[in-house]
């Protein structure tokens, strides 16, 4: 093994929100070892969180059975994952991280199969670990820490003391290129363009629709906003892949004389383009505001029942608005537009 270069491989496999919230580890681990082989297990779902990002080498991805279109084969599916591993095993990593909180049963089953010389982990404080975790780095519930914070405890066994850094997604080239003649005409309006992003997994994190209406038109009209509107494609029924184009439809409608452009997020590609070509983000908790919070836009966002000091935005400037009851049905429209102001105002003072 080459003290030097190491060949690393991170295996992250959760959502979309806990990958960007890893990524300040790839680069503490890029700034320790320049020359490092360093590469990232995920999955097809979300792949497109690391596929540019700068110090990375190499990207692979699995597909989960439960991502599987109607009509893919599950038995495919898993001979796919077995050929990925195998062709890990070749690469003959020197250490394999295990890069979530907490200790990663599952995790560990693929790093058997990867088989590299070290496998670094964490590992609960007075419970039994498997061997197969030589590294380990001892870990406990902090409810003070955020995930980023908490994952980036890893960099210890690679004895880098340092705090994270700032999340980092970048988006396709070729997926901003595609949107940009689309944002060009709000551009040309002047104002900052706000994305607002309508989608949310959990129930507790939707805001009504006719919260975003009153919330545009204020914005319009207190500060010359333009907007992008983004939203999760599809019927609100669909089992599998909820989607808020009848609530977009919705918003749009009663909106129709503001200068909004619809962005229906058809991938994961296209969302991160999007949310790049903003200056200004407003959403609920959720994977859209970590990955606004990696490309480096100043968030308003609305927490529904989450836990704050956890999935807070991290490294960039953010206001956080949580009701008493913890649905963000409960936050009004005079919070956010408040909270939005506030929010700029710090951004201009801030400015040299």
């Amino acid at each position: 093994m080459n003290d030097q270069a190491p060949r690393i491989l991170l295996i992250r496999r959760d959502n979309i929100g806990d990958l960007a919230c890893t990524t300040p580890l790839f680069s503490a681990l890029r700034q320790r070892y320049p020359n490092a082989y360093l590469c990232a297990l995920v999955t097809s779902y979300n792949r497109a969180v690391l596929d540019h990002h700068p110090a990375l080498d190499k990207v692979f991805a699995y597909t989960k059975a439960k991502h599987l279109d109607a009509g893919e084969s599950v038995i495919a599916c898993h001979l796919n994952r077995l050929r990925l591993l195998l062709a890990l095993r070749r690469e003959h990593f020197d250490y394999c991280v295990l890069a979530a909180p907490g200790y990663q049963k599952r995790a560990l089953t693929l790093a058997r199969w990867v088989a590299a010389r070290h496998v670094i982990g964490f590992v609960e404080e007075g419970k039994p670990h498997a061997a197969l975790i030589d590294r380990p780095v001892p870990w406990h519930f902090d409810p003070t820490q955020s995930e980023t914070e908490d994952v980036c405890g890893l960099a210890h066994a690679f004895a880098i003391e340092v705090p994270p850094g700032k999340q980092m997604v970048r988006p396709a080239p070729q997926a901003v290129t595609n949107l940009l003649p689309e944002v060009a005409p709000i551009r040309a309006l002047g104002g900052r363009v706000v994305g607002i992003h309508l989608s949310a997994r959990k129930p507790s994190q939707r805001w009504p629709s006719l919260r975003f209406v009153e919330l545009m038109r204020r914005l319009r009209h207190e500060h010359g906003c333009t907007f992008m509107l983004l939203w999760s494609p599809g019927t609100a029924d669909n089992p599998r892949h909820p989607g808020d184009d009848a609530k977009a439809a919705e918003v749009l409608a009663a909106c129709a004389d503001l200068p909004v452009l619809a962005v229906p997020t058809q991938a994961l590609e296209q969302l991160i383009a999007a949310i790049s070509l903003c200056d200004d983000f407003i959403c609920a908790d959720g994977g859209a505001m970590h990955l606004a919070a990696a490309t480096g836009k100043p968030i308003v966002c609305l927490f529904g029942h989450s836990d704050t000091a956890r999935w807070r935005p991290w490294g960039v400037p953010y206001r956080l608005l949580q009701a008493p009851s913890r649905d963000v049905k409960d936050i009004g429209t005079d919070e956010v537009v408040a909270a939005y102001t506030v929010l700029r105002k710090e951004q201009e003072h801030a400015s040299p």
